[in-house]
């Protein structure tokens, strides 16, 4: 494979290891991986909450300051996509899986099973079902990728830096970030894109697995699971051979076409006035709750310290493990747009389509639930299905949920090769098929080793491991970052000046 680096054989490596491990000792292999999980959980839960806090706040000083004005590219270079096909492009890419699998699963787990607050079943815990799930789907979320995508984009289009993590730290570094310390980073920031997409592989499989048993009476179990990985794997490998302009820019409109169907006729079929009021409404209680929401930990309570490990905890930790896969993915197709434009569209209008979403599926969920239909009964992966079941057509709903799955499955895996094969390929462009080949394979590996070594708890321990070192990198990027805007600035007052 030409012009792959040490990166590439290094994180090879690395991933071959664990996997052989997964598959002869997994026993070990989730104890071990438990073990670290609950360490980093109880020891860095305070960790997590602010620096997520503060990749919001940052975002928010670059829309409204001169720094927005910044193109990433140059000055005159217009954006290579439209608009739609961008918006799909990063949604598709971001959070499709996530959507699909939480969208019925959260709001009905929060309104009865873990509340965050208020006693299960109550009005107020109604209420916190649903503002909590904008909190872990909102702009908080979107910062993470909003801060690492914005910081490539700059340094790749507009300083004609390798399109690379460790570039990114060169302004702090300089020359260092050329050697063993920069391969460091890079290695990091690979290991944890594969872990992050294998755990949501994983989630897509499990819930696919839930869709099968909802049409064809199949059972859920690790070999079906296992069927289904290697059928996506082969549809995402076809799909990236085809490059990014086709295969991922034409299935991100096949995803967000399934998507805003399934979506209609959920708002339809839905008890639709108290979808939108309770949409509403939930806006209000969600900004106003944003201050105290960020920094929440609730030292002196033992049961909702937990519960922000557990659910807050993990979902920074998802996003952050997501980030430099989405975030690589996102600086590609962003070139021309400044600043204020890039993050404005990357914060506001995938959280506000979230929103949309959780409001309709979940509201839907929990009023079919109060309606004697047990949805919150059956397991996270097959709770779509069950809500499902309960409209006209519900098979013809459920096959379209399995299409519109296996579709973010294969646009999140196409274009997760496709930044793998960038970043151990020094940054290029136009990475070589065989070199994203064997990444979506490993990828795919990882994720059946994870199902296989402890289904989904295996997946969430995997997630917040692989988060901990690449959370520290995106802090120095952040500070990398400012140092190279405010020497942009003064270069610019400079040549006014003169």
């Amino acid at each position: 494979m030409k012009h792959v680096t040490s990166v590439f054989w290094i994180t090879l490596a690395i991933m071959l290891s664990i996997s052989i491990i997964g598959v002869f000792a997994p026993v070990g292999f989730e104890n071990i991986s438990g073990a670290i999980m609950n360490y980093i959980s109880v020891h860095f839960g305070w960790y997590y909450l602010i620096i997520v806090t503060l990749f919001l706040v940052f975002c928010l000083y670059l829309i409204f300051s001169p720094f927005g004005k910044i193109r990433l590219g140059k000055p005159d270079e217009k954006p290579e996509f439209t608009y739609p096909s961008w918006i799909a492009m990063l949604f598709s890419a971001g959070v499709g899986i996530g959507l699909v699998f939480y969208g019925v699963a959260s709001p009905i787990s929060h309104y009865l099973k873990t509340p965050p607050i208020a006693d299960p079943g109550t009005k107020a815990a109604l209420e916190d079902s649903l503002r909590v799930t904008f909190f872990h789907y909102g702009v908080h979320a979107w910062s993470i990728y909003g801060i690492i995508a914005l910081i490539l984009a700059y340094f790749t289009f507009r300083h004609g830096k390798r399109n690379l993590v460790s570039a990114t730290l060169e302004p702090l570094f300089g020359e260092h970030m050329k050697g063993p310390w920069g391969k460091t980073v890079d290695i990091l920031a690979v290991s944890a894109t594969i872990v992050g997409v294998a755990t949501t592989l994983g989630f897509g499989a499990a819930q696919v697995n839930g869709g099968f048993t909802y049409l064809l009476g199949l059972e859920k179990s690790f070999w079906l699971q296992l069927v289904i990985i290697i059928v996506v794997t082969v549809l995402f490998m076809i799909s990236s051979y085809t490059g990014l302009s086709k295969g991922i820019k034409y299935l991100s409109n096949v995803n967000m076409y399934l998507a805003t169907f399934l979506f209609a006729i959920t708002l339809i079929l839905g008890p639709t006035q108290y979808i939108l009021n309770s949409f509403t409404h939930t806006i209000g209680t969600y900004i106003q709750s944003i201050p105290t929401e960020s920094l929440r930990i609730a030292p002196n309570d033992p049961e909702q310290h937990q519960w922000v490990l557990d659910w807050t905890v993990f979902f920074w930790a998802w996003w952050i493990a997501w980030a430099p896969f989405v975030g690589i993915f996102i600086a590609r197709v962003s070139r021309g747009r400044t600043i204020r434009e890039f993050l404005i569209g990357v914060l506001l209008v995938p959280s506000m389509v979230s929103f949309l979403w959780f409001a309709t599926f979940g509201i839907t969920g929990i009023d079919a639930q109060n309606s004697g239909i047990d949805i919150a009964g059956l397991p996270d992966e097959q709770v779509l299905f069950g809500l499902f079941d309960s409209f006209p057509f519900s098979v013809i709903l459920s096959i379209l949920a399995v299409i519109l799955i296996g579709t973010f499955f294969v646009t999140s895996a196409d274009s997760a090769t496709f930044v793998l094969g960038m970043q151990t390929t020094n940054g290029s462009l136009t990475p070589a098929k065989s070199v994203q080949f064997v990444w979506g394979f490993f990828q795919s590996a990882i994720a059946a080793i994870l199902l296989y070594t402890g289904g989904l708890q295996a997946l969430q321990n995997a997630l917040i491991i692989a988060a901990l070192p690449f959370s520290i990198i995106m802090v120095i990027m952040l500070l990398s970052f400012y140092k190279a805007l405010r020497k942009d600035r003064r270069r610019g007052e400079n040549q006014q000046k003169a």
